[in-house]
């Protein structure tokens, strides 16, 4: 039997909360965004009259004022953003257990073992889940249903707002195929432009592909793609109280003014890699890989990853595998406009281990040594703050944060 699968997505989110103590505003263009002093001045989310003048999320804010020069702008309120997300899952939990949350707007829902409670009629569950969001809320939601995630989420951006769309055994192909290959889940710009380069724009083309091509092209993503592109996906839904695995600890930031010496860029690894290496330890964890991405004042993005033969999480190790990275990726002046610091291929505390050799074996003690006085730093931190103790490899008289 076919599972039936849900997918619930809040149009305009952001801006549909903030429109709810500003229904003046609701046929006037506007977006909600961050501080533009501090330089986070980009759209966070629009209303659909700003969409239907091109105002785009993610593009800066004096993009969208050329496409929209009277765009009303309004400042965020996550708390209130978290307090809607919670009252809409608690719509959801009524009818399921199984609710696996997709960022703070989306969520999926697998009905299948509670559908026959409720009519069994899934495009109508899916149509009272909408009326009641709406007139419960205020909140309009766009509703995709089909017998898998994938294709369950296609059908939620489909038609909005406000719309259920039904992707079955019978339509999907009609449905799906002809979309952009870019509407597919996980398919981003450089995953697009490889599959552009050979031809393969729509998702109908990429399912027509052979798995081995696509694998050769993208490795494992390529045979998770082949999947999804012909309705193989059997990921499950989890419900948002089972613990997932931690696949990666990450910290970035975007800086208040753009990084163009080494020792300024040096400095802000040091600190990312320093938040990092502590969370890992607070997590039980150790990285066997990193990743640095570089953020350009265009918001373009490149990274660099290694993986490394030994688990680490020493703030001093991080740091040095960080620092290693940045320097394949970027070249002073060049300027910096954010930074990120990942560890990645993570393992637990208790499968970590070393290969014994001449080198580690005689390292064992200083790194011993090191780890107790990390761990001592975090103690202080804890009593005392973040800021009460740090490396003095780190530089605060040129600190490029705030």
């Amino acid at each position: 039997m076919d599972r039936v699968i849900l997918h619930c997505d809040l149009n305009c989110f952001y801006a549909s909360v903030e429109l709810l103590s500003h229904p003046e505003l609701r046929c006037v263009p506007t977006a909600v965004c961050g501080d533009p002093s501090s330089r986070h001045g980009i759209i966070l989310a629009k209303n659909e009259p700003a969409k239907r003048l091109g105002v785009k999320t993610a593009e800066t804010i004096w993009q969208a004022k050329k496409k929209c020069p009277d765009l009303v702008l309004l400042r965020p309120h996550h708390d209130l953003y978290h307090v809607y997300s919670k009252k809409v899952n608690a719509i959801y939990d009524e009818y399921t257990d199984l609710v696996e949350p997709f960022g703070i707007d989306e969520s999926w829902l697998d009905v299948t073992n509670t559908l026959h409670l409720f009519g069994g009629d899934a495009k109508a569950l899916a149509d009272t889940l909408r009326r009641r969001v709406r007139e419960e809320l205020g909140l309009t939601l766009s509703v995709g249903v089909s017998f898998n995630k994938v294709f369950a989420k296609l059908g939620s951006d489909y038609k909005k707002p406000d719309a259920t769309t039904v992707i079955s055994r019978e339509n999907w192909q009609e449905i799906i195929w002809p979309l952009p290959v870019g509407d597919l889940l996980f398919v981003g710009g450089t995953a697009r432009k490889i599959l552009h380069q050979y031809g393969i724009n729509t998702i109908g083309q990429l399912a027509g592909c052979s798995r081995p091509m696509l694998e050769a092209m993208m490795g494992k993503l390529g045979g998770q793609l082949y999947e999804y592109a012909n309705g193989l996906d059997r990921d499950r839904v989890r419900s948002r109280f089972e613990a997932e695995a931690v696949k990666s600890v990450g910290n970035g930031t975007t800086f208040p003014q753009n990084l163009t010496t080494r020792e300024q860029a040096w400095n802000g690894i040091a600190i990312l890699a320093d938040s990092v290496a502590t969370r890992l330890r607070r997590e039980g964890l150790y990285a066997g890989g990193i990743q640095v991405t570089v953020r350009d004042p265009e918001f373009r993005d490149r990274s660099r990853q290694r993986r490394l033969d030994t688990p680490i999480r020493l703030i001093r190790e991080v740091t040095e595998v960080a620092a290693e990275l940045l320097e394949e990726l970027w070249k002073p002046p060049s300027p910096i406009r954010a930074l990120t610091v990942t560890a990645i291929y993570l393992t637990a505390e208790d499968q970590a281990f070393e290969q014994e050799d001449l080198f580690t074996a005689a390292a064992a003690p200083k790194k011993e040594k090191q780890e107790k006085l990390e761990a001592a730093m975090e103690r202080i931190r804890g009593k005392y703050g973040n800021d009460s103790i740090v490396f003095g490899a780190v530089k605060k008289e040129e600190d490029p944060f705030p």
